[in-house]
């Protein structure tokens, strides 16, 4: 009887503690922001590549392909802002890296793509941060721009 209590107890105790800590905020930032901050300079990002989210005015003469990039990074102990700043950068450098291979000098149409859903905003990507882990899934098109 009192191994079968244990069991239960065990039992309970694990189901809480998986469920209270099963958290996923989602995140909204400016990713002009982000780009023209000391952080993405420090990252890599080198203004070669410009980034353009679904729906800002941009003259494209040229579309190179699309692509996903969905980026994931260490949560714990950061805040949310910090984790989703830094896998952001992540995700962009990726996107920047596609785009100088392919001869495109920007990516536009940015659409935030976390787990297939699409987050459209002109000013906004958006982040998902838990416990332990934050992630930032980025969809858009390479493209020549003037």
């Amino acid at each position: 009887m009192r191994r079968t209590l244990l069991i239960a107890t065990a039992t309970a105790l694990l189901a809480l503690t998986s469920t209270a800590s099963a958290r996923d905020n989602r995140v909204e930032q400016s990713l002009h922001e982000l780009i023209s901050s000391q952080a993405a300079k420090d990252a890599g990002i080198d203004g070669s590549v410009r980034f353009y989210l679904a729906g800002q005015p941009v003259s494209v003469q040229q579309r190179l392909g699309e692509d996903v990039t969905n980026k994931k990074t260490n949560a714990a102990n950061k805040s949310d802002v910090e984790a989703c700043n830094w896998v952001a950068l992540s995700a962009l450098l990726a996107l920047q890296d596609g785009a100088k291979s392919r001869g495109a000098n920007a990516v536009v149409d940015i659409v935030s793509y976390y787990k297939k859903n699409e987050f459209k905003s002109t000013t906004n990507y958006e982040c998902w941060a838990g416990t332990f882990v934050a992630g930032v899934a980025l969809k858009g098109t390479y493209a020549k721009v003037k």
